[in-house]
């Protein structure tokens, strides 16, 4: 036997020469992947600097020193890069994403709260984006909010000062313009706290809706997160 069998790790021989080599080798692989941090699942390109002891998930079709290594974990060791294979089950915070992922045999999931065998299981995830208000009176955001969702609660926080002609602002979706709500503050890091008293839950992919009150909209930017709870179907058969 050459290595172990979960995280591979090179051995140690009878009578190895320069064992220093192997052990030194084996403590920067269980460096690497002890509380797993993946700087990236979606990078296909190994990037043109990275410090010792960063980890990416290769996806597929990577391309040059990541070539032929598909699915699995890239290491940065010594200047260059070594190789290993997740196992079903492992978790990873992913660093470019700001959220934990699993892995199921395949490829890297978002983490589920609670999953059955069969892989049918909740999650529950943020999603987050930056949304530029457009000018003028009530808007909907371009990034929608997944069908077949329970909804909980948006958060936000005026990341650019909300100009024009208004006093204040409400947020809303599914046709009440101030469910999450109203006379929100327009100056920079002004915040909404937005929670249901009973979640809402979404057949269709839906908006967030953006009202000015008072006056019109000119110009800022809102980052806006969702929260909310996903549920995964059985795998199939």
């Amino acid at each position: 036997m050459d290595e172990t069998a979960n995280l591979g790790l090179p051995l140690l021989q009878a009578a190895q020469a320069q064992k220093h080599v192997t052990m030194n080798a084996a403590l920067a692989r269980l460096d690497a992947l002890t509380q797993l941090t993946l700087q990236s699942v979606a990078v296909g390109n190994p990037p043109a600097t990275a410090l010792d002891g960063q980890v990416w998930a290769v996806p597929g079709g990577a391309v040059n020193a990541w070539a032929g290594q598909d699915g699995r974990l890239a290491i940065v060791d010594n200047g260059g890069w070594i190789f290993a294979d997740p196992a079903h089950g492992w978790r990873a915070y992913v660093a470019d994403e700001g959220q934990e992922r699993q892995y199921d045999g395949t490829g890297w999931q978002p983490a589920h709260a609670a999953r059955a065998a069969s892989g049918a299981g909740l999650r529950f995830r943020v999603l987050e984006f930056d949304h530029p208000i457009a000018a003028g009176d009530a808007h909907v955001s371009a990034v929608h909010v997944p069908s077949h969702v329970m909804v909980f609660a948006v958060t936000g926080r005026v990341v650019e000062e909300i100009t024009g002609t208004l006093s204040s602002w409400r947020l809303g979706m599914d046709g009440a313009d101030n469910r999450f709500g109203s006379g929100l503050g327009i100056g920079l890091n002004s915040y909404v706290r937005g929670v249901l008293g009973s979640p809402l839950t979404g057949y269709a992919p839906m908006p967030l809706e953006l009202t000015p009150e008072g006056g019109e909209f000119a110009a800022g930017t809102v980052r806006l997160a969702v929260h909310f709870a996903e549920f995964t179907l059985p795998a199939p058969v």
